[in-house]
């Protein structure tokens, strides 16, 4: 049978998972008694509700007499590593741009993974049906940005097709007339397009690993496209470590992809993309051969992570009220089983302590890991997310990433300010009649916090995206910290009405009437650039006095509701998260209200 191995590649909501959706239903792969659902390839809650894609995903389409094996990527760049390892199992890509906003940092990103690994790509501009799409434009940025990133002459002629992923429309012109429900221009360009995989059907078996699974019965599974020969259930392989040694095993189980079905599969050959499973600590650019031809493919180069944070048992005095799995050793095996799946998160205990530090790649991937463990039924404290500083030729150095903001022309100035307090360095902007776009340079941790208080100044019209640049020396000066105070509650027991009256005339709330709080419980946040010990549970004298104005009712001001992602944001070194299955409290890390006091003078005098 015929094959294509292609990666659908975009911005952050572009309409990837949507347009393989459709590729998904136009196809005939499906039965037309079989019920699709709405982004079906995003299978994970987190990835229904936020509309994303967390994980690359594989599925293969039936089309006419091919198979099209077709890798559904993340857009966000927490989860790029991903992308750059895909690219070695594809012979082709659909880049996809919004015929609206046009080329985004992330555009640029996956492009250039793209570009490195010489992978062709074809051009598909969705959402032509949006107010103001300008397709045009969005395909002459496209062509920029292929020169910007010195794409060969022969990526520069790339074809294009138009679509409206969202209503299953395609064309092969710009013109939005000519658009007709179904994928046939874009399953045309596909085939006539992106070449037959470059595989050796004959010859000893070789399968390099790109990607990682895990699967509760046999572990660890690695899957990569095979690049040469054929691979059997039972059969005895060899794989090339990546120290150099070789080891021999037993393929347990191969998994092949059959539109949105895994199934198991007794034999597979060059060009298809398979699971495998039979060797637990497989990783990432590990090489399976012949036993008698161990030929080792290079290795995969893997994204390091560039954000960390302190993840522990929960130590508060509510620890155990709210989830079941609280001890060290579940957190522990949580953690480790994580990063057997995930190549780019890294797990290491704190010696003597019931504490593990956990890295990745940015507040996104950390974010949904714990969002994750909170469904699951686990209480955990989690600091402030914390740069990795690396040393580089004797210098100690940060992450720096490329930072594209776009605002209401009204807002600019306070955007500017903003940004310019966190060290970002202006590189250009462009205005319109309406927005203003622009680019910056900014040190990682200067964007620490910075996401919840951008949403805040443009009151949630702003749009936001941005991509690791490279390791820099160390700016100078605090960068990230938050600036304002926080109210601290220095009784435990339930929050009255009466003592929240008094307290909100100091700052905004965080806490309703009747909240559960305990002493060091951040509760609020201060008006002015120091924290404030307050009382929330003070309840009315009650003496035998008629009072005039006994009647009244205290009407209290909405408090602020915080997410995860906005907690993990608010909170400065000093502090932690306790995240459980129905809470998020902040909290000091010394609970005690002189303890803390003292501790702060120390730290003052140094």
């Amino acid at each position: 049978m015929k094959m294509r191995n292609v990666a659908i590649i975009a911005h952050v909501d572009h309409g990837k998972t949507t347009l393989v959706n459709q590729l998904l239903k136009y196809s005939g792969t499906f039965r037309e008694n079989e019920k699709l659902e709405d982004r079906a390839m995003d299978s994970n809650d987190i990835e229904r509700e936020r509309g994303i894609t967390i994980l690359a995903k594989t599925t293969s389409i039936q089309y006419k007499d091919y198979k099209i094996n077709i890798l559904d990527t993340p857009g966000h760049a927490d989860f790029g590593g991903e992308v750059e390892r895909i690219m070695h199992m594809v012979d082709g890509c659909l880049l996809l741009v919004d015929a609206f906003e046009g080329t985004m940092p992330q555009t640029r990103f996956v492009l250039k993974k793209a570009i490195e690994a010489g992978v062709k790509p074809v051009v598909v501009i969705n959402k032509i049906d949006r107010p103001n799409a300008n397709s045009d434009k969005a395909v002459d940025e496209v062509l920029n940005l292929f020169i910007e990133l010195g794409a060969p002459d022969e990526f520069l002629d790339f074809k294009v097709a138009y679509a409206s992923a969202l209503n299953g429309t395609s064309s092969a012109t710009a013109d939005i007339e000519s658009q007709k429900p179904g994928m046939d221009p874009i399953f045309d360009l596909i085939i006539s397009e992106i070449p037959e995989p470059k595989v050796n059907l004959e010859g000893p078996l070789q399968l390099q690993a790109a990607l990682l699974d895990y699967n509760d019965y046999v572990g660890r599974m690695g899957i990569g496209r095979i690049q040469r020969g054929t691979i059997k259930v039972g059969q005895t392989v060899s794989c090339a470590r990546l120290d150099g040694t070789v080891k021999n095993f037993k393929i347990l189980k191969l998994i092949g992809y059959y539109g949105l079905k895994k199934q198991d599969i007794e034999e597979a050959s060059a060009g298809e993309i398979v699971a495998f499973a039979g060797l637990p600590d497989i990783n990432i650019g590990e090489t399976i051969c012949d036993v008698d031809a161990v030929e080792p493919l290079e290795p995969l180069h893997i994204d390091e992570p560039t954000l960390q944070m302190t993840f522990g048992t929960n130590t508060s005095p509510l620890s155990g009220k709210d989830g079941k799995l609280l001890t060290g050793r579940q957190i522990e095996e949580r953690l480790l089983k994580e990063a057997q799946r995930d190549v780019s998160l890294k797990v290491k205990r704190v010696q003597n302590a019931e504490n593990w530090i956990v890295s990745g790649r940015g507040e996104l991937h950390l974010g949904i890991l714990i969002e994750n463990m909170r469904r699951e039924g686990f209480e955990i404290e989690v600091s402030r997310p914390q740069v990795i500083i690396k040393e580089i030729d004797g210098v100690k150095q940060e992450p720096y990433e490329d930072l594209s903001v776009e605002v209401p022309n009204d807002y600019v100035g306070d955007i500017m300010t903003s940004l310019g307090s966190r060290d970002a360095e202006l590189i250009d902007m462009t205005s319109d009649d309406l927005n203003t776009k622009i680019n910056y340079v900014i040190p990682s941790r200067g964007l620490i916090g910075f996401v919840t208080n951008f949403l805040t100044l443009t009151k949630g019209y702003g749009i936001i995206a941005h991509t690791f640049r490279e390791y820099r020396p160390i700016a100078g000066g605090k960068i990230g910290e938050r600036p304002i105070g926080v109210l601290v509650a220095t009784q435990s027991g339930q929050s009255t009405p009466y003592a929240i009256q008094h307290v909100e005339e100091r700052g905004t709330m965080f806490i309703y009437p009747g909240t559960e709080v305990y002493e060091g419980m951040i509760v609020g946040e201060n008006k002015y650039d120091m924290d404030l010990s307050v009382n929330v549970c003070l309840t009315k004298n009650l003496t035998n006095q008629r009072s005039a104005n006994k009647d009244q009712t205290v009407v209290l001001k909405t408090p602020r509701k915080m997410s995860l992602e906005a907690c993990l944001d608010y909170i400065n070194s000093d502090e932690l998260v306790e995240v459980t299955p129905n809470n998020f409290r902040m909290r000091k890390r010394i609970l005690n209200d002189a303890e803390r006091k003292k501790w702060e003078a120390r730290n003052k005098t140094k």
